[in-house]
């Protein structure tokens, strides 16, 4: 919503000054079309030269989370501390063996299908189940298991970034590519330096045009989005650090009530949910599960 907000406020200030002060929105329309498509053309090319195609798949959710905002809630962040609950109560009253059903197929699982949004998510599901199977394979070093996880985050947090990276870079271009318009502007009106003074000057006022629009996508568009994207990709990395916080201290022996306290204390302060709050999600548990 405030994205959406900010787009309207940018636009109507931005011409609206322009327009107060005088201006002319004639040469604007009237050069807009050449010079977006030049460096519009041009700023989509380089992404494609630049970058992987995993990146470029990646473009189009990745401007979708820009105005969705971040994936986890407070109550998956609530939700995810009661699964690893679960599992690490599982784990430590009935055995490993109990917890493999769980682990091997989890989509099948009674504990998983509990929380599907979670069950959904691929990466949380696979860090999840491959760290409680390297437990079943009696690795029991928590330091070891820290260690193995921070690099699985670390990884997945470095590939998520791909595509704020690319429009960071993209960004960076985008005043230089303006630059190559107006050039060519102005080579186009140094063709018809025999025109008129009120000719020359609406053609001169067309090639600056393509100036501006560069600067203004770079810092006023594109640098923004993707400084929000980086910003929403590091809030929802978060949610995977509990997971780690959570199965770390259950290693280190802790009771599951206790683990989950650890992983709560961990949990962002805008979704982190009190202790009463845990505890009720706990309660409601079914002592099936």
């Amino acid at each position: 919503m405030f994205q959406i907000i900010g787009i309207v406020l940018l636009f109507a200030l931005v011409f609206g000054s322009y327009l107060i002060s005088g201006g002319k929105m004639d040469v604007i329309l009237h050069a807009a079309p050449h010079e977006l498509m030049a460096i519009g053309g041009a700023g989509v090319a380089a992404y494609l030269i630049a970058n992987s195609m995993t990146v470029i798949k990646g473009t189009g959710p990745a401007l979708g989370k820009i105005f969705a905002g971040p994936k986890w809630k407070p109550s998956d962040y609530r939700d995810l501390l009661a699964l690893l609950f679960l599992l690490t109560k599982t784990m430590k009253s009935k055995g490993v063996i109990a917890l493999e059903s769980h682990i091997e197929k989890p989509h099948e699982s009674s504990i998983f299908s509990r929380y599907p949004k979670i069950a959904k998510d691929h990466f949380a599901v696979d860090f999840i189940c491959d760290t409680l199977r390297m437990m079943t394979m009696n690795l029991e070093d928590p330091h070891q298991v820290e260690d193995a996880m921070e690099k699985q985050l670390e990884k997945h947090h470095h590939e998520a970034h791909g595509p704020a990276h690319a429009l960071t870079n993209l960004s960076d271009g985008l005043p230089a590519l303006g630059i190559v318009a107006a050039v060519l502007g102005v080579i186009k009106t140094m063709g018809s330096i025999t025109e008129p003074p009120a000719v020359l000057g609406g053609m001169i006022g067309g090639a600056l045009v393509g100036t501006f629009m560069g600067v203004f996508m770079a810092y006023g568009l594109v640098g923004p989005m993707a400084t929000r994207l980086a910003g929403i990709i590091d809030e929802d990395a978060a949610f995977y650090k509990i997971i780690q916080a959570v199965l770390v201290a259950h290693l280190h022996g802790n009771a599951a009530q206790i683990s989950v306290e650890i992983g709560r204390g961990n949990v962002p302060s805008t979704a982190q949910p009190s202790f009463v709050e845990l505890e009720e999600a706990l309660s409601q548990i079914p002592n099936e599960a």
